[in-house]
């Protein structure tokens, strides 16, 4: 197959999962947002999906992000920053994210609102929660102990939007344990905060168990694009 035609693929296959998820779970697929993540793609694949109707799209390391998200200036696109965030890259990122998917410290607040006030926008912020046990090497993300005082400094910060929680399955665990534990800090997060409903969860193996668990957002990559490219 040419390369459109194996995106074209990847992406119908996707879609199809998400409809068989949505409708097993009692959902409506139109609640569910694709984010196809675009990690070591070629900007010639973003322009791809953007043919295809996609229009969310996911990165998660600053500086090939903004050099794509520059790249593809013309295209009406939507895009997530979903990696690890150092706070002396956060106000760059916030120049060209509209979504910024893995805050996890009041540290990032302060550049990401001066660089959503430079570029003249509202950045739409996700806690990213951590599901692992404490203690675990590599951990990402907040312990949810600490998330009710994120979730307000984040509300209360100029240029910012409180809009949900982001998670990653931990390895080892069964997914659907895992987002049935994100689905309870959730709720709690909602009782304070009702509009930030998001929920970003599930990836190319366990989008199914995200949606079954209420996720508004997935973010795919291999199962859209395939392998991804073993030269970065």
């Amino acid at each position: 197959m040419s390369r459109p035609e194996e995106v074209a693929a990847g992406l119908a296959s996707v879609r199809g999962r998400i409809e068989r998820a949505c409708a097993a779970a009692g959902r409506d697929a139109e609640e569910v947002t694709l984010v196809v993540v675009t990690k070591f793609f070629p900007a010639s694949d973003v322009r791809l999906l953007a043919d295809l109707g996609v229009r969310h799209v996911g990165e998660n390391r600053h500086q090939e992000a903004e050099a794509k998200a520059g790249e593809c200036a013309d295209l009406p696109l939507v895009w997530h920053f979903i990696g690890g965030l150092q706070s002396n890259k956060a106000a760059a990122v916030a120049s060209y994210a509209q979504v910024v998917e893995s805050v996890d410290r009041p540290k990032l607040l302060a550049p990401l609102a001066r660089g959503a006030h430079e570029a003249d926008r509202q950045v739409d912020v996700l806690l990213q929660v951590s599901l692992d046990p404490p203690g675990r090497e590599g951990r990402a993300g907040a312990d949810p102990s600490d998330l009710p005082s994120l979730a307000t400094a984040v509300a209360e910060a100029d240029g910012l939007r409180l809009r949900g929680l982001m998670a990653v399955a931990p390895l080892g665990e069964d997914p659907a344990e895992a987002f049935a534990r994100l689905a309870g800090v959730r709720r709690d997060l909602l009782a304070e905060h009702p509009r930030a409903d998001w929920l970003s969860a599930g990836m190319s193996g366990d989008l199914e168990q995200a949606i079954h668990a209420g996720a508004t957002h997935v973010r795919v990559g291999s199962a859209v694009l395939g392998s991804r490219p073993t030269v970065q």
